[in-house]
């Protein structure tokens, strides 16, 4: 099972050929394609690269299949005995990606 660890927005992610993961907002549109440079591990055939901190002329190639914002978080305050609540709701932009293929510097 060939995979690679990715790092985008400030997260890793574990991905491999034909998952589609959801991941901070990016920019473009759907079908549009993107290239995460900063790899942090790859497996491929039972041989583990394990950058320091990301390893050098390895690119992950994804396709993106949808612009979306994610389900509502409901943010509430309250002070007990003082009349005092606030409710606030938030919505995460959020972009979900086909990973397309896992290309290392050895062709």
């Amino acid at each position: 099972m060939d995979y690679a660890v990715i790092q985008t927005g400030g997260k890793q992610y574990r991905v491999a050929p034909g998952d589609v993961i959801t991941i901070e907002k990016l920019d473009g549109e759907p079908g549009s394609s993107l290239a995460f440079d900063e790899v942090l591990l790859t497996s491929q055939g039972g041989t583990v690269q394990i950058g320091s901190p990301t390893l050098d002329g390895v690119s992950v190639t994804a396709e993106i299949v949808q612009q979306r914002r994610a389900p509502k978080i409901l943010v509430f305050k309250k002070k007990r005995r003082k009349k005092y609540r606030r409710r606030q709701g938030h919505r995460q932009y959020e972009t979900r990606v086909r990973v397309s293929e896992i290309r290392t510097g050895a062709a």
